[in-house]
């Protein structure tokens, strides 16, 4: 039941705007401020079946009302042009191009949380906690089971080599997924280096650059390619995917390889959260961050999405654990981030997609 206004009249008050007001109240069912309070609004990139028991558990923790809203597309557009007066207090992405994509255009604030420092490691946060990352995946190489010999592919530069002539499948590298796999090359190797790279994997490729993550397991499947790139969640899909049969089988044919394990590290994306810049219920809004980088959320994401959490001691799905322990590139994602016009303009030179 909504919280009742206290209305104190002066004994000299004007009795026509007296009753204005308490018109105003009722016509228009203005919430009180303590309702207000207790009321988070989020705007959220990732998909309802995730999010909706987190929600449901933050507010049967702390008895704060959330209300959100579900995009695959539009947020940023939509709170820029809402300004000062947009509602949303939390935005919530699927990848770290999105939420950079947000403090790029000054649509975030900083968050100051011992909490949320001591949950998250610091290559997986901003330096000035503009956002934190909330879980992450690894950009996995595919393998044929039988095609692919066991050490001919371990690194993100195998798949540049001379080996693996029309034996390579990529998505387009328009997506952000690649644009930050060849922005954490440049991190690592320069600019010359990572040009050659992806130049290299061009070359490689068995067929023009098309489809999703997953319909690069297919084809290698289908036999039109012996390896290609993709996130580690997807694949664990895949195998566990009971309504597609078809998808489990593809799978079934394919070793997931976590690259780089002999030098820096396989290269890691994360879904990430912030606080919007003209946030309300800031407060509420800390609170909800500190509660998603706790071990109770940090165990559902990985049980529910098959993504690795990013506080340590949490219990992994049984099949992503299955795929052993591995070293994730320990290079602060903000400085992959800031590659990340670079790395795009480099696919545009070397004309990947065509």
């Amino acid at each position: 039941m909504q919280a009742s206004v206290p209305i104190h009249v002066p004994q000299k008050a004007n009795t026509s705007l007296f009753c204005a007001l308490l018109c105003a109240l009722i016509l228009f069912n203005i919430p009180s401020a303590m309702a207000q309070g207790d009321t988070l609004n989020v705007y959220s990139y990732r998909q309802a079946f995730l999010v909706k028991p987190l929600i449901k558990a933050f507010e049967d923790d702390t008895g704060v009302q959330v209300k959100i809203i579900f995009s695959k597309k539009g947020l940023l557009q939509r709170l820029k042009a809402e300004g000062k007066n947009a509602p949303a207090d939390v935005v919530l992405t699927a990848d770290i191009n999105r939420i950079a994509e947000f403090a790029a255009q000054d649509l975030l604030q900083p968050v100051k949380s011992t909490t949320l420092d001591a949950n998250i490691p610091s290559q997986f946060r901003d330096p000035d906690g503009l956002w934190y990352g909330l879980t992450m995946r690894a950009r996995a190489i595919y393998a044929h089971k039988t095609r692919v010999r066991a050490g001919e592919m371990t690194t993100y530069e195998d798949l540049a080599k001379p080996h693996m002539k029309g034996r390579v499948c990529m998505r387009s590298g328009k997506h952000p997924y690649n644009i930050s796999l060849l922005a954490s090359i440049i991190a690592a190797r320069g600019m010359e280096d990572a040009q050659a790279w992806i130049q290299g994997v061009k070359d490689n490729l068995a067929r023009r650059p098309q489809g999703n993550d997953r319909a690069q397991v297919k084809a290698i499947a289908q036999g039109e390619c012996d390896v290609a790139v993709g996130n580690s969640y997807y694949f664990g899909k895949m195998l566990t995917n009971t309504k597609k049969p078809q998808e489990r089988q593809s799978a079934e044919a394919v070793n997931i390889i976590l690259p780089n394990q002999n030098d820096r590290g396989t290269h890691v994306n994360v879904s990430a959260a912030g606080i919007a810049k003209y946030a309300k219920h800031v407060q509420q809004a800390k609170m909800f961050l500190e509660f998603l980088s706790s071990p109770k959320i940090q165990g559902l994401f990985a049980a529910q999405n098959m993504e690795y959490p990013l506080l340590s001691g949490i219990q992994l799905h049984p099949l992503v654990a299955s795929w052993g322990t591995f070293k994730a590139d320990d290079t602060n994602l903000s400085k992959i981030i800031a590659n990340h016009t670079k790395a795009a303009r480099m696919m545009d030179r070397v004309n990947f997609d065509n």
